[in-house]
């Protein structure tokens, strides 16, 4: 199994369409073929963006808490006791990477590889939702 961080942007992208590799990977959460990793810092970004997206949307206030309270379930939590900062070039991605390292994930799930630059010391790899749903996809044939 993967242990992973989703980045916000996966989520946005989840929510917008149910067609897209992001929307099959929340879809396969509960399959046991990767672990996603949540922070509190994360989960509050994760609201933030994906209420004020909703207001631009048919969602209500009340999907994106179901959304939320259902990655609370299905997430490993992680308090995270040092920060490591600045290692990436946005330094508001830092957190993403130190929930990562702390999580000891392989990957974290983005559409902006860019940003996640200077994690492949720690062994995080930065990917894309449809290359991760790939590797999973070659996994789970195996299974």
């Amino acid at each position: 199994m993967f242990d992973v961080v989703f980045d916000t942007n996966v989520l946005v992208s989840t929510l917008r369409s149910r067609r897209g590799a992001s929307f099959k990977l929340l879809s396969l959460i509960d399959q046991g073929l990767y672990q996603l990793h949540l922070s509190v810092p994360l989960l509050f970004e994760y609201e933030s963006v994906l209420k004020r997206d909703c207001a631009h949307s048919k969602l209500l206030q009340s999907d994106i808490d179901d959304v939320l309270n259902y990655l609370c379930q299905v997430s490993k939590k992680k308090n995270i006791f040092y920060l490591w900062r600045p290692q990436l070039k946005d330094p508001k991605d830092d957190f993403i990477l130190e929930l990562a390292v702390e999580s000891r994930c392989k990957f974290i799930v983005t559409f902006n590889k860019k940003d996640f630059v200077g994690s492949e010391p720690f062994g995080i790899t930065p990917i894309l939702p449809k290359d991760f749903l790939k590797i999973l996809g070659g996994k789970n044939e195996h299974h």
